[in-house]
C-alpha cells in the first residue's frame, strides 16, 4: 500500500553560531497513512520543528526525498506542495483587520484560484513569476461564508471570538486555535501541527484533539508535535532525540530500530508491533541487525 506521505533521507544541517555547520539529524525516514494521527516528541532543541518545516518544504537547511500519494515532491511547485502538506506553527501569524479576514487569507491566494499558475503535480510546468494574490476578497467570502467559519471556531472552543474582532486582540491560545481553524478549512491532505495545544487548558486541548480526530476520520493525515500526555488519538509516537528517530505504537512496547523507517499502515511498522517486511539485516525490524550505512544519524 502506498502511504499518503513518504519521507526518506531527511537531513538538516544548520549554520552554527560560532561558524561552521551543525547537523540536527541525517537520513531520517517515516511514512504516514491517510487518516493516521502520529505524535512527535523529543527534548527541546532536538529538531522536531525543523523536521516538520522540512517536510513542508519551508526549511532551506534541509533536504529529503518525499512523495505525496506516490507523486514525488519535485512534481509539485512549493506553493502546491504547501497547500497539500500544511505546516501550522506554534506561534502563527494572523494577518487582516478581522478574524474572518485572517481566516479567509488563503482563499485570496493564486494557488487556490484554479487558474493553473502553479504546477499541478503532473505537468511539472511552472510560470517563471507565478502570481501570489488574486485580490478576490469577495470571491473568498463566497467560497468561505461566515457560517462555516463560525461553526469551525465554535467546535474549537472559540464561541467567544467575534468574526469582526481584530486578530491582535486575541490571546496566544485563541490565536493558535484561529490559525488551526484556518488551516483545517483549507483542507490539506497532511496537517503538520507544531504544539498547537501547548497554551490551552485541558478542556480546550480536548476540543482541538476532537476536531483533529474528525479531520483524520475524513482521510487527513495528522502529524502533531506534542508535550502533553497521550490523548488516545495517535496510533504511533515518533521520538526525535540525538539525531535519531524511533517509533512506538501506542499501548505496546515494540519499537523500531533507528535510524530506519518509522512507518504507517502500509509499511514495516504496524500498530500491533509486528513487521510486514524485516529480515535479519533490516534496521526496521525490532532486534534485527543494522547495516553499516544505517548508523548515519548524528547528534547536533
Amino acid at each position: 500500500m502506498t502511504p499518503l506521505l513518504h519521507v526518506d533521507h531527511l537531513t538538516c544541517t544548520m549554520p552554527a553560531p560560532g561558524g561552521g555547520d551543525v547537523t540536527l539529524f541525517r537520513d531520517l525516514a517515516f511514512d504516514v497513512g491517510a487518516g493516521e494521527v502520529v505524535d512527535v516528541t523529543g527534548p527541546s532543541g532536538s529538531g522536531k520543528s525543523s523536521m516538520l518545516t522540512a517536510v513542508a518544504r519551508l526549511n532551506p537547511h534541509a533536504t529529503a526525498a518525499m512523495a505525496l500519494d506516490g507523486v514525488p515532491a519535485e512534481r509539485y511547485d512549493p506553493q502546491r506542495w504547501r497547500a497539500a502538506v500544511a505546516y501550522l506553527p506554534q506561534r502563527p501569524t494572523l494577518t487582516g483587520a478581522s478574524v474572518a479576514e485572517a481566516i479567509r487569507l488563503p482563499w485570496t491566494l493564486a494557488v487556490r484560484d484554479g487558474t493553473g499558475d502553479a504546477d499541478d503535480g503532473a505537468s511539472g510546468r511552472q510560470r517563471r513569476f507565478p502570481r501570489i494574490r488574486t485580490g478576490g476578497d469577495r470571491r473568498a467570502r463566497h467560497l468561505l461564508p461566515d457560517e462555516r467559519i463560525r461553526a469551525t471556531l465554535d467546535a474549537l472552543g472559540c464561541s467567544d471570538i467575534e468574526l469582526e474582532r481584530p486578530p491582535h486582540e486575541l490571546s496566544g491560545g485563541q490565536a493558535a486555535r484561529v490559525a488551526l481553524a484556518r488551516t483545517l478549512l483549507t483542507g490539506p491532505r497532511v496537517l503538520l501541527a507544531d504544539e498547537v495545544d501547548a497554551g490551552l487548558d485541558d478542556d480546550n486541548a480536548a476540543r482541538v484533539a476532537a476536531v483533529m480526530a474528525q479531520a483524520a476520520g475524513r482521510g487527513m493525515a495528522v502529524v502533531r508535535i506534542r508535550h502533553r500526555p497521550p490523548d488516545g488519538l495517535a496510533a504511533r509516537v515518533l521520538t526525535l532525540d540525538g539525531g535519531r528517530l524511533t517509533a512506538q505504537a501506542i499501548g505496546t512496547a515494540a519499537r523500531t530500530a533507528v535510524p530506519g523507517r518509522a512507518e504507517g499502515p502500509g509499511g514495516a511498522f504496524r500498530p500491533d508491533g509486528a513487521t510486514d517486511r524485516g529480515d535479519a539485516g533490516d534496521a526496521r525490524r525490532p532486534g534485527g541487525a543494522r547495516h553499516d550505512d544505517e548508523e548515519k544519524a548524528v547528534a547536533a
